[in-house]
């Protein structure tokens, strides 16, 4: 192997909103004469009529061509690809250095799944904290992968200090003056459609950033119905703010709220890393389950972050809660403590680089897989 040759990295993009937790990555590497960076994203799609899904990879190519980027359509040939999610078509991609950097640490059990369904292949996981190389191994997820605990890549931006509350609040418009509610549900479980109107009645007199996960907008894994619920209420809440579904990256709106409110959104995590109390919308976890009737959460979210967040069971309890939320006890501070004990590792803002020394490394070391 010659080390003098630059190594060739493909960003490997799933989706777009998959950015926010790569681009860190990529900061990392762009100015390193080392790395020949190439971007890729071919499976986002829109779907509309019910049936008629279209392909959004060449719009999406162009839009990261006008940034700069280097954008391919090659799948193999890269000494290194890095993704935000497992890889249907990896047998394209050849032998290489295979990293994942899963783009929502959550508590779905969707990350575990998708690693069980590929044996054969080896990814190079980069996690977030010891609670999710535990859970990989306890899931059966291991297989030939090789899990390394780096902290959350995707945060690093705001540890660094590289975010502005004021221009933010500004772009969006939104009073400085007011506190910030972040609605961040996910598509699947869901509490949009129990907190549709109360999530607007209820904060008022604060600002509220609706940011809905990029399905709910494209139709495809859920209905166009879970965006068009808030777009026809908008005009009513002049406090209120719904995020376009260009908007792909959530970084800012964590960083600008004072507390927020989801279900089961890895948003949850976020939040809890750069020290703020959350609302924990409460859902029927036994009930929710896969079509294969296995669990579609890997945690009860009725008592996950107990006492380190507020929980709820219905919609008139929001008041209440974000009162709480806002004004958190000193058991409360304690608890997340703790958690973000369990959960992360050195929430430093150096997540990234320590990402690609490892992959420089197994590089060097000639850590190439044959990807069946």
């Amino acid at each position: 192997m010659h080390y003098s040759e630059k190594i060739k990295v493909l960003f490997r993009l799933s989706f777009l909103y998959h950015r926010a937790s790569l681009d860190p990555i990529y900061d990392v590497m762009k100015d390193d004469p080392r790395f020949d960076i190439y971007f890729s994203c071919e499976d986002e799609k829109e779907r509309r009529f019910f049936f008629f899904t279209r392909s959004l990879k060449k719009e999406i190519h162009e839009k990261l061509r006008k940034e700069g980027l280097k954008v391919t359509e090659e799948k193999s040939g890269f000494d290194i690809v890095i993704t935000g999610d497992t890889i249907r078509d990896v047998h394209l991609y050849g032998r290489t250095i295979l990293a994942f950097v899963n783009h929502g640490t959550g508590i779905k059990n969707i990350l575990y799944r998708n690693l069980k369904s590929q044996p054969d292949t080896k990814y190079i996981i980069f996690v977030e904290g010891p609670y999710r190389k535990r859970k990989i191994i306890e899931e059966g997820a291991l297989l030939k992968n090789e899990v390394y605990v780096v902290g959350y890549p995707k945060l690093d931006p705001i540890f660094q200090g590289k975010l502005n509350r004021e221009e933010i609040l500004k772009r969006w418009n939104l009073d400085p003056g007011k506190k910030t509610i972040l609605y961040a549900p996910t598509y699947k479980p869901t509490s949009i459609y129990a907190l549709k109107d109360a999530i607007f009645e209820y904060t008022r007199d604060f600002n509220l950033i609706i940011k809905l996960h990029p399905y709910s907008w494209r139709g495809k894994y859920a209905p166009h119905s879970q965006h068009k619920i808030f777009e026809k209420r908008m005009e009513k809440y002049p406090h209120a703010v719904l995020v376009p579904p260009d908007e792909h990256n959530i970084l800012p709106f964590i960083f600008v709220a004072d507390t927020m409110i989801t279900e089961a959104s890895s948003t949850m995590f976020e939040f809890l890393a750069i020290g703020k109390h959350g609302i924990i919308y409460n859902l029927p976890y036994e009930k929710l389950r896969h079509h294969d009737g296995t669990p579609i959460l890997g945690e009860d979210n009725r008592e996950f972050l107990k006492n380190a967040f507020v929980h709820i069971d219905s919609p008139e309890e929001l008041p209440a809660a974000i009162e709480k939320a806002l004004n958190p006890d000193d058991e409360m501070v304690e608890a997340a403590e703790r958690y973000r004990k369990e959960l992360f590792y050195k929430l430093d803002g150096n997540a990234s680089r320590r990402i690609v020394d490892k992959l420089f490394e197994l590089y060097r070391e000639g850590g190439h897989e044959n990807i069946p």
